[in-house]
């Protein structure tokens, strides 16, 4: 993930403090009481690694079997691959079927809307390519999770009629979370709160992305008692600050589950995405620790430090 992508000699001069909260998370949370066992889901944005193969993956795993190794450790994935294309319902049905024989654990797809429709026709004229992805993610049955609404770096505040109507016409039972990427959604205080309330009133989520070059982007406006986090950490040189930035989430997401938040989506991201699975577990164990998260810590093969520091294996 090149979004928000820094230079490392940049990284150290970085702000990673994550700001107060938004107004409309103060109002989405006011007057809830903390539920019993709010839901946890970590994860990746991607299942085809080869380098993960010796360190989550059995040696000699082929390509075409990533997919039922990665839902044994983990119970979530950001689904990105559908994307670049509408997928068809086989190919859907084909994933199901993996994660009901090699899942145990609530295993959800979250996927992104594909691009044909947020990028190429920007909401307009959408209805056929949104029907054919409605249609075709259905068949994950009770693996769907939320899906996501990435809108592109051009797509602003002047675009917001587009956006609230297309918005207004998905299933009620559609569970949506809306990442947008134009400053302006954000540097616009008119736009931000139009932007933030629009979504509160659909019960849309908002997504939230902690990326070191997009500081605008962690807004910390919850519009619904849920959160998506798409946290993009800088890699094995950095691992002490992307950890750091982990307990830093760990004690925010504390507060808003002590004011009623229900449901966390955490997704990380890196931009090499060889070690991600040594943050993600990180992040499993201090979710687990201090949040009573729950979540299995992932099974490494072999030591996963030593794994990083050998280079590319392929």
């Amino acid at each position: 993930m090149d979004f928000g992508k820094v230079a490392d000699s940049h990284i150290k001069d970085v702000d990673f403090t994550l700001p107060q909260d938004g107004k409309q998370t103060l109002k989405t949370l006011a007057g809830l009481k903390p539920v019993k066992e709010p839901a946890f889901y970590i994860g990746c944005a991607k299942w085809g690694r080869k380098e993960w193969v010796n360190m989550i993956y059995p040696p000699k795993t082929k390509e075409a079997d990533f997919l039922d190794e990665y839902v044994k450790h983990f119970n979530s994935i950001e689904l990105n691959a559908v994307f670049y294309s509408i997928p068809n319902a086989e190919l859907i049905r084909k994933w199901k079927v993996k994660a009901e024989k090699n899942s145990d654990n609530g295993f959800v797809f979250c996927p992104k809307f594909s691009r044909t429709i947020s990028h190429i026709k920007r909401l307009k004229d959408a209805e056929v390519p949104t029907d054919l992805y409605l249609s075709s993610i259905s068949e994950f049955g009770k693996f769907l999770g939320p899906c996501f609404l990435q809108l592109g770096d051009n797509f602003g505040p002047k675009n917001f009629d587009v956006l609230e109507n297309y918005l207004k016409h998905l299933p009620v039972d559609l569970e949506v979370f809306v990442e947008v990427r134009h400053e302006d959604w954000f540097a616009d205080d008119a736009a931000r709160q139009q932007f933030f309330e629009m979504l509160a009133r659909l019960k849309k989520g908002a997504v939230i992305t902690d990326a070191s070059g997009r500081r605008d982007c962690v807004h910390m406006e919850l519009t619904i008692p849920e959160i998506f986090i798409r946290f993009v950490g800088n890699g094995q040189a950095h691992q002490a600050s992307d950890f750091s930035r982990i307990d830093e989430w760990v004690g925010r997401i504390k507060t808003w589950l002590d004011k009623g938040l229900h449901k966390v989506y955490f997704f990380l991201h890196q931009h090499d995405e060889k070690d991600t699975p040594i943050l993600a577990n990180y992040t499993i164990q201090q979710f687990n620790k201090h949040l009573g998260a729950k979540v299995p810590e992932i099974d490494f093969i072999n030591n996963p430090e030593e794994i990083t520091k050998q280079g590319e294996l392929f």
